[in-house]
């Protein structure tokens, strides 16, 4: 049985990408590497854990990454301060979702799956 799963988002700068998951997106920090260098530490919001792992330009490869969220529109509000890729809309697949992009180019899309009653036309 699958439980879970930790993505790894490659960054060029750890300490900025903690910065950003933490300060701006709201993550609590779940570990660090107490190695030297530190280059990997993980953040966790809720029941989401994403891994950070420094990699050097060769190795770099943004992610694409779908959240699976509550509440689009409050999630978006509290964001607002943010540069939002895309606008909060509900999509003709049947989602409520907005996207917008780490420091390091990682895509990150929050979503619900609209209602029968959203779905409905009029």
């Amino acid at each position: 049985m699958f439980k879970a799963v930790h993505p790894i988002l490659g960054t060029r700068n750890l300490e900025r990408a903690l910065v950003f998951y933490i300060e701006q997106l709201g993550f609590e920090l779940a570990f660090r590497d107490p190695g030297a260098p530190e280059n990997y530490a993980g953040v966790r919001r809720d029941q989401v854990e994403l891994h950070l792992q420094w990699q050097d330009e060769q190795e770099m490869s943004p992610t694409r990454l779908r959240f699976v969220i509550d509440d689009p529109d409050r999630l978006h509000a509290e964001y607002r301060a943010l540069r939002i890729q895309t606008a909060l809309h509900s999509t003709p697949w049947g989602t409520r979702e907005f996207a917008l992009y780490d420091p390091d180019r990682n895509a990150l899309t929050f979503y619900r799956d609209l209602t029968p009653e959203e779905l409905r036309p009029g």
